[in-house]
């Protein structure tokens, strides 16, 4: 039996939406989740170290797992952007970056001390005030429920711009992300419906499916596989 051992903290930057570490132990794919982030995936494999920039996700699929691997990732915060890569360009996608050693890798043009899952914010200031990370506060605004002095469409373009993904897009996404974790905590779904704002269990049953790859009894039961979201630490394939 294979196993993902994941541990995700949140992050007190602005820039950054979470940290978190996994080790794969007989595990060669996984389900996938959609996810409104980019992010920076640093892991090693038989004596190998890597990075990769990842994209956000807008639906689940299958994703293959380096098997034996252990790996850090930062989890960006929505609105936040590379320089030199459009978040357009990266959805459903991503870029491993040439040139890793095991203490440095190579980012827009420079070199950088690979971080651990304690000074992952570190390495990311260094990024902002190097201007290699940007961040549009418009969309910032939007996601808190202000209302940008802009007109919806430019809004609209501006967002996508920055996250490749539409507003809709990324409340749903983060609603179908925020059952599965109710739901895999024990959560009733007819509660989870409630909360999050579902017109119907069946509607929320379909986003499951869409945006998590799982249904309402895998995630109570901790079912279905391998799966890229820290459900409860330890989750089985």
């Amino acid at each position: 039996m294979g196993l993902l051992l994941f541990s995700t903290r949140e992050s007190d930057s602005a820039w950054v939406d979470s940290v978190w570490t996994c080790t794969s132990e007989q595990v060669t794919a996984m389900t996938s989740v959609a996810g409104a982030r980019w992010g920076l995936v640093f892991w090693e494999q038989a004596g190998r170290s890597y990075t990769s920039i990842t994209g956000p996700e807008s639906r689940t699929g299958t994703a293959p797992v380096p098997e034996g691997a252990t790996f850090t990732g930062i989890e960006f915060a929505v609105g936040t952007s590379l320089r030199a890569v459009p978040t357009p360009a990266l959805v459903d996608g991503g870029i491993e970056l040439p040139d890793t050693t095991r203490r440095t890798f190579r980012l827009d043009g420079a070199r950088w001390e690979t971080p651990g899952p304690d000074d992952a914010e570190a390495l990311v200031e260094r990024l902002v005030r190097a201007g290699i990370v940007l961040r549009d506060l418009l969309c910032v605004e939007a996601l808190r429920g202000d209302r940008p002095a802009v007109s919806g469409r430019t809004l609209e373009r501006r967002f996508r711009a920055a996250t490749g993904l539409t507003q809709g897009a990324v409340r749903q996404i983060e609603r179908a992300r925020a059952a599965a974790q109710l739901l895999a905590a024990g959560s009733p779904a007819v509660d989870v419906v409630a909360k999050l704002g579902y017109c119907d269990e069946p509607h929320l049953a379909r986003a499951l499916r869409f945006y998590v790859g799982r249904t309402v009894r895998q995630l109570r039961e901790g079912a279905g596989g391998a799966i890229a979201l820290d459900l409860d630490q330890r989750l089985t394939s």
